[in-house]
Order: C-alpha cells, then sequence, then structure tokens
C-alpha cells in the first residue's frame, strides 16, 4: 500500500486530462506546424489548449501563451531572454531567497555575465521582505522575479503589491506561478511574465507554459535558435498530446478550483490542529492562512525528517523539495525564514491533493503521530 502525500514535487495526471490526449499520439498526429489537413487540425487542437490556459490566468489573448517543456524552461525563457533582450544601462535583478532552484541558478547565472542580483529576504513567515524591495527596487533595476507560491511551505506571496511596485518604476515583472496556478487565482494582468508547469496541475510531464504580456508587448531573446515557432519565442516542433494534456488540466483546475479548494482547506486545518495538539514541539512552518491548503510543512524537533520517513514507508512524502530532497544540507527556505539548523533537518513536506480522502489525512497523521513518539522514545537527546 502507498499512501501519496507529495503534491508539491508531483501531481498524478488526471484521467480525463490522459483521455484528452490519447487520440493525438496515434489518430490525430499532424504536425502542428504543416499546412495540409491534419496539420491544420494538429493547430487547431493547440489553440484550443492555448485558450484554456489563458482563461484560466486571465490572459486576454490566446498568442500571450508560449508553449514549453515546463517550468524550468519557462523560468530561463522569461528572466534570462528578457534581460538579453532588454539590454540598457539597467543591470540589476531583483529575485527573493526561496525561488525555486531553476530561478535561483539563472540568477547566477545572469551574475557571471556581470549584472547585479539582489536576493530579498523574506520574512519570518516565508512572506517577502516589502520593505527590503521598495528600498532596492531603483533606476537600475530592470527585472523582478518573485515566485506566486513556495514549493516548500506553501506560502503566497503579495503579487498584486508588487505587481504596483514595478508598474510605478517601470520595471519588468516575472513570477513562478507553477505551484499556484490551478490552485488559487492568479491575474496575467497582474505581471509581465508567468511560468507554469503541467504536473503541478494534474497535466503531463514534460510541458508548461509562459505567459508573455503583448499589450504593452513584452520581447524575449530565445533560448535556442531554430524554426521560429510559437511567435519566434521558442522554436521546436510543439508536442501536440501534451499541450492538449495541459490545455484539459487548466479547464478542470478552473471549474473544479474554488470546490477543490474549501476540501483541501479542511484537511489541512484537521491536519494541522491534530498534529500541534498531539505531539509537543511541532512547528508548523511558514504563515498559517497566507498559504496554498495543499502545502503543510512541519519540523519535528528531536526528529529527524529522513527518519519519519523511513518510519512509515509506505506514506509518500519529503523532506523537502524533490530537486534538492537529495542533498544533506537543510532546505536553504527553511534557513531563509531563520529556522534553526537542528528544526530544518526536522522537518516533513506533507502534500495534499485532489485524490486525498478524509480516510488518508487520518492514517497519516496517526502514522506520523506514533512514528515520531517512537522515535523521540529511542533518542537519548531526547
Amino acid at each position: 500500500m502507498n499512501i501519496y502525500m507529495d503534491y508539491q514535487a508531483t501531481t498524478p495526471c488526471d484521467k480525463r486530462v490522459v483521455e484528452e490526449m490519447l487520440p493525438y499520439f496515434t489518430e490525430k498526429f499532424g504536425n502542428p506546424h504543416s499546412g495540409h489537413g491534419m496539420g491544420l487540425e494538429a493547430n487547431g487542437a493547440v489553440d484550443v489548449a492555448r485558450k484554456k490556459i489563458a482563461d484560466l490566468i486571465k490572459a486576454n489573448d490566446l498568442r500571450e501563451i508560449i508553449f514549453t517543456s515546463g517550468a524550468t524552461e519557462s523560468n530561463n525563457l522569461a528572466i534570462k531572454g528578457a534581460v538579453h533582450y532588454y539590454k540598457s544601462d539597467r543591470k540589476k535583478v531583483i529575485t527573493s531567497t526561496i525561488e525555486h532552484k531553476c530561478v535561483l541558478e539563472t540568477c547566477r547565472s545572469l551574475q557571471s555575465e556581470g549584472y547585479q542580483v539582489v536576493f530579498a529576504p523574506v520574512l519570518g513567515n516565508g512572506i517577502v521582505d516589502m520593505d527590503f524591495l521598495k528600498k532596492e527596487i531603483d533606476d537600475n533595476t530592470i527585472l523582478v522575479s518573485i515566485m506566486s507560491v513556495n514549493n516548500e511551505i506553501g506560502t503566497i506571496q503579495p503579487i498584486k503589491e508588487i505587481s504596483k511596485l514595478c508598474r510605478e518604476h517601470g520595471i519588468l515583472f516575472h513570477t513562478d506561478a507553477a505551484q499556484a496556478v490551478g490552485k488559487v487565482e492568479v491575474d496575467a494582468g497582474d505581471v509581465d511574465l508567468m511560468s507554469i508547469s503541467g504536473h503541478k496541475i494534474y497535466g503531463p510531464k514534460g510541458v508548461g507554459a509562459l505567459y508573455v504580456r503583448i499589450k504593452p508587448r513584452i520581447r524575449l531573446t530565445p533560448l535556442f535558435s531554430g524554426g521560429g515557432q510559437e511567435r519566434g519565442i521558442r522554436s521546436g516542433t510543439l508536442p501536440v498530446p501534451l499541450c492538449v494534456g495541459l490545455g484539459k488540466a487548466c479547464e478542470i483546475a478552473k471549474n473544479e478550483m474554488v470546490q477543490e479548494s474549501r476540501r483541501l482547506t479542511e484537511m489541512k486545518n484537521y491536519f494541522i490542529d491534530k498534529i500541534l495538539s498531539r505531539l509537543e514541539k511541532v512547528y508548523l512552518n511558514g504563515d498559517r492562512e497566507r498559504r496554498i491548503p495543499g502545502c503543510l510543512n512541519f519540523s519535528f524537533e528531536g526528529v529527524e525528517g529522513e527518519s519519519i520517513m523511513l518510519g512509515m514507508p509506505e506514506v509518500c512524502v519529503s523532506s523537502g523539495s524533490a530537486c534538492t530532497s537529495a542533498s544533506l544540507e537543510p532546505s536553504y527556505v527553511l534557513k531563509a525564514i531563520s529556522i534553526r539548523e537542528d528544526l530544518a533537518h526536522c522537518s516533513l513536506r506533507i502534500g495534499l491533493g485532489r485524490f486525498t480522502t478524509f480516510d488518508e489525512v487520518e492514517y497519516v497523521s496517526d502514522k506520523i503521530i506514533e512514528t515520531v513518539t517512537r522515535l523521540r522514545s529511542m533518542s537519548p537527546l531526547w
């Protein structure tokens, strides 16, 4: 038996998404860039998917949706593409200390090119320090990149407030919305560039999208050369089944987000209350209210997160984000919110999602309480 509670790492592909994709592998397999009937049919399916994505994020024009291989490519294309296109006297890029690794590493690569990168701190609740941003944004700033929702602690950033600040200074604003889209309301009108991932919203792996504002038009330098597909921004033959799958996933999310959020909020509150009432010296990392309902992160004093995972092998949870969980270093996100290093090692991320049941919440919460209690009883330090 496996109980899956790692929905921030990836989500199962919704069966309705799979059904929508299947014909485009075998029957409707035309190249969407070909001018004949089958090509036009495939191209039409891609544009329908584009429209579904645009509808979910409230984009005004389906041409603003550029398909990519996932959020990592979208983030690289947005940040490097914008900075390289708008080469000027401006040399500063601002991001936060808790961004996904692909954003942090993209910004560090810009540092090696001579750009100044400022890593804005976050407060103890995981929300970016707005006072710091207000002081750092100046006439030398070309781009601000702040994620909408953090992948480890689930905190929701004040995107509208940051947007207002950037607009006042004429600065480009990008957000990595991989963990936000389909879970909370997002509005493309607040940003210039937005990254989306398929496999975080019950779509297929290997596909994502980048929202690129048309009015006023945002231009990007492509990451690689090719046939000029996707308005010349992202060359390469589009994977039609994956594009169709991402579109269907967005359509389902738009229709079911409110009721799904309500259900997950109920499970989240039950889970938190039960853990905190039954175990002492347990800490919920990140703001309790300003977070997506499906992401919980606890530190259990005296017990390492990896030990808890080993003690309940049938439960699929994480001791950090998927991209860093193999590292022996404590989570850089938890360090950024000033969690003690020993507590950072004692963290567990629990992801609730569309197919999580109350019975599973009951089982896993009981299992965590039992495992932590047993491990503490064997620890000479405890």
